[in-house]
C-alpha cells in the first residue's frame, strides 16, 4: 500500500472511531474499505434482514435500498450467518466476493460485510485488521447502547434517538413547507400486565426470564428498521414508521395477540397493554411520551390486554385533553 493510500486509510479510521452512532459507523466502514486498492464494492447486511442491503456503496456511489440481490449471494449470506466463518465466492471475470461475519461475544453474527474486489489477496490482511478495529469499537458502542438483560436499546439511547427523530421531522417539515404525511412515525409503550404478581409469586429470576422472552418476541415480530427499547422494569418502547393509523394498529394488535398466545415457562399466559401516539414534527420528546403513557394507562385501567391510540381516545371522548396550571394533560 502506498504512503498516500495508507494516510487516507488512517484518516478515515480516525474519523471512524470518533463516531458514536452505529449506523454512521457502519457507513464509515464501507468508505474505509473503498479506499483500498482494487476494492469496488462494500456492503453490510444486518443478520435480521439478510436479504436486504443495509449499507451498500459501489465505486463511491450509494446503491439503492431496493436493489435485487442475486439468490446465490443470499444463500452465501445465510451460510455465513450460520457458520460465522469468512467465505469467498467467485463472481464474473477475475472478481470475487468475500463475506466477513461480525459477531459480538459468543452470539451469532449480527451483520455480514461483503467486499467485492480484484486481486483480493493483497488486501486480505489489511481488511481483517480494519474489521477487527471496527468490531472492537462496535462492541463498545453496543454495550453502551443496549440493555444488559434483554439486548434491546436502553433508556439512554432512547433519549438520543427520539430527539434526533424529532429534529429530523422538523428539518423535513421546514424543507417541504409542511409536515410530510406520506410516512408517519409512531411511539408505542408496552407494559406487561400484572408483572409485579409474577415477581412476587415466582421470584425475580423467573421475572427476568419473562422479560428476556418478551424482548425476543419483539425482535421476532417487528421489522429490522423498527427501534425497540427497554424503557425500564417491565416497560418497553417501540418507534415505528408506518403509512397510516390502521397499519400501525394492525401491527401492534398482531403483536399483542402473539404475546397473549405465547406459553411463558412456569407462568403460562402473560398479556401486554400498549398505548401509542403519532410523533409530531414540533413535539417535545416528553410530550410524546406523556401522550403514549396516557393511552397506556387507559388500556390498563379498562381491562388490560389491549392497545389504545391517544389521538383516537381524544377523538372519541374517552380522554379529554385539558391543560392544568402546570401544563400537564389530565386523564378523566
Amino acid at each position: 500500500m502506498s504512503q498516500t493510500k495508507l494516510s487516507a486509510v488512517l484518516d478515515k479510521i480516525i474519523s471512524l472511531v470518533s463516531e458514536r452512532d452505529s449506523d454512521v459507523l457502519a457507513s464509515s466502514l464501507t468508505q474505509i474499505l473503498l479506499t483500498l486498492a482494487n476494492v469496488k464494492n462494500t456492503t453490510i447486511y444486518s443478520a435480521r434482514g439478510i436479504a436486504r442491503a443495509k449499507h451498500a456503496i459501489t465505486n463511491n456511489q450509494t446503491q439503492p435500498e431496493d436493489e435485487v440481490i442475486p439468490e446465490s449471494i443470499i444463500n452465501a449470506l445465510f451460510k455465513c450467518s450460520t457458520t460465522a466463518k469468512i467465505s469467498t465466492i467467485p463472481l464474473q471475470g477475475d472478481t470475487e466476493l468475500t463475506l466477513f461475519p461480525l459477531t459480538c461475544s459468543k452470539q451469532k453474527p449480527q451483520a455480514i460485510i461483503t467486499v467485492e474486489a480484484k486481486n483480493y489477496t493483497s488486501n486480505h490482511d489489511v481488511i481483517l485488521k480494519i474489521l477487527a478495529i471496527y468490531h472492537n469499537f462496535m462492541s463498545l458502542i453496543h454495550d453502551n447502547e443496549h440493555d444488559t438483560l434483554t439486548g434491546l436499546l436502553n433508556r439512554k439511547t432512547f433519549d438520543l434517538k427520539i430527539n434526533d427523530i424529532i429534529t429530523s421531522l422538523q428539518s423535513r417539515s421546514h424543507a417541504h413547507g409542511k409536515a410530510n404525511d406520506e410516512s408517519n412515525l409512531y411511539l408505542a409503550i408496552f407494559d406487561l400486565d400484572h408483572f409485579k404478581r409474577v415477581n412476587d409469586t415466582h421470584g425475580h429470576l423467573l421475572g427476568d426470564e419473562i422479560l428476556l422472552l418478551f424482548s425476543q418476541q419483539m425482535h421476532k415480530n417487528f421489522r429490522d428498521k423498527d427501534l425497540l427499547f427497554r424503557f425500564g422494569g417491565e416497560e418497553f418502547i417501540g418507534i415505528f414508521q408506518c403509512g397510516d393509523d390502521d397499519t400501525i394498529t394492525h401491527i401492534l394488535s398482531r403483536f399483542r395477540e402473539t404475546i397473549a398466545q405465547f406459553n411463558f415457562p412456569q407462568v403460562g399466559q402473560v398479556t401486554v397493554s400498549c398505548g401509542f401516539t403519532k410523533i409530531g414534527a414540533f413535539d417535545l420528546s416528553s410530550n410524546t411520551i406523556d401522550r403514549a403513557d396516557l393511552s397506556l394507562y387507559h388500556a390498563k385501567y379498562n381491562g388490560r390486554n389491549q392497545i389504545c391510540q391517544y389521538e383516537q381516545l381524544i377523538a372519541s371522548g374517552a380522554l379529554e385533553e385539558k391543560k392544568s396550571s402546570s401544563g400537564d394533560i389530565e386523564l378523566f
